[in-house]
């Protein structure tokens, strides 16, 4: 049996959505401090380029040269001011050392207390992504259901409904598997 190209539509465009919901959960994970160094912890920072606000690793190289310490060197040395001022506007609580040459970042280690409050954001980042994938079924659900009411048979409506009511689960689960990894990662010292 072929389904309608309005659930077929829904379903594929659902699917895509919810793959977005999962790789923003990513990339949003990446950003938490686990007390290890991480590019990816100040690559997303804006820095004013020429007036123009942009991504810090589009303007510099960022990488680790420890377990605790970013390096980030300019393309431009007048960018370091810049650079330092906008790891102090991102509050994350990180100072930044600059020599003349490069930025250097330590990351302090991590307290229990501050280990407790990003497990927190980590889940709260988790249950966001559930709520968007959740809205995402519901659409789903609305456009199966305007399809049965188009004539669609109702049987078949119900498989569907259940198949996105599966597929949904199945990224639910994946977004706690995230979650975990990333609470682990953080409670590891």
């Amino acid at each position: 049996m072929h389904l309608p190209d309005d659930i077929d539509g829904a379903i594929h465009q659902g699917k895509s959505l919810l793959d977005d919901s999962l790789e923003h959960l990513q990339k949003e994970l990446r950003k938490l401090r686990t007390g290890k160094a991480s590019p990816a912890m100040v690559n997303e920072l804006l820095v004013s380029y020429y007036g123009a606000p942009t991504p810090l690793g589009q303007v510099s190289n960022v990488s680790t040269s420890d377990a605790r310490t970013i390096v980030i060197q300019p393309w431009e040395k007048s960018l370091l001011p810049a650079i330092e001022k906008s790891i102090f506007e991102a509050n994350m609580g990180l100072t930044p050392q600059n020599d003349g040459e490069v930025v250097r970042i330590t990351i302090p280690p991590l307290t229990e207390e501050r280990r407790k409050d990003l497990v927190k954001k980590a889940k709260s980042l988790g249950e966001e992504a559930k709520v968007s994938q959740r809205n995402i079924r519901r659409a789903i659900i609305d456009v199966i259901k305007k399809e049965v009411k188009n004539g669609f048979p109702e049987d078949a409506g119900k498989r569907e409904e259940e198949k996105v009511d599966k597929l949904v689960h199945q990224y639910h689960d994946r977004a706690d598997q995230y979650i975990q990894a990333k609470e682990k990662d953080i409670m590891t010292i």
